[in-house]
């Protein structure tokens, strides 16, 4: 988090005008119209914002207190708590977390997928993003868990989640890395 707090106000120039319209598109064939949504680690509030304006019921979430203050300001329904902490039961049609899970440790996903299918309802949908690859540990002053097929398919056996479908791409913001993009549904 000290990364995210240090620069905040810089990543959210960086990226709250990147184009993940492709990615939202494909999460929303799978939700109801104007279903209810929690945004994990919505940093910037560029997902939750198009959410919103398409009249969805949005709550985002963020560990960083810098990222919430702004998403306040730009009127999210925002509640500065860690993914690792939520309890949710049953009460979201979708869930996006953009590049976020990305910062869970390894050993600590499986859980993290527990708590989220348990906030979704049945029938629902989880979009998630990483960097593609097997790397795990400290780049650029932030932890990643990078991720492929395999390693999410192991992951999935211990929760009630599974792939529906997936997809690898280039970078929206044109760097070099390439990323792997999933929809998770609950069993």
């Amino acid at each position: 988090m000290d990364y995210y707090q240090k620069n905040a106000k810089e990543y959210i120039n960086k990226t709250k005008d990147a184009d993940l319209s492709d990615e939202r598109n494909k999460f929303l064939q799978y939700m109801p119209s104007k279903g209810k949504i929690l945004d994990i680690g919505f940093a910037s509030g560029r997902d939750s914002l198009a959410f919103k304006q398409l009249g969805y019921d949005v709550i985002s979430i963020d560990s960083c207190k810098e990222f919430c203050d702004y998403g306040k300001s730009i009127g999210l329904n925002v509640i500065n708590i860690n993914v690792k902490d939520i309890i949710y039961n049953n009460e979201f049609d979708g869930i996006w977390a953009c590049a976020s899970l990305l910062h869970v440790k390894l050993g600590e996903l499986v859980e993290v997928f527990n708590k989220i299918s348990s906030a979704m309802k049945d029938d629902s949908v989880l979009y998630c993003s990483f960097k593609y690859g097997e790397f795990e540990g400290i780049r650029d002053d932030r932890y990643y868990t990078d991720m492929t097929l395999v390693k999410i398919q192991l992951l999935l056996k211990n929760t009630n989640l599974s792939i529906k479908e997936y997809w690898v791409k280039a970078d929206s913001l044109n760097r070099e890395n390439k990323w792997i993009s999933f929809i998770l549904k609950k069993k």
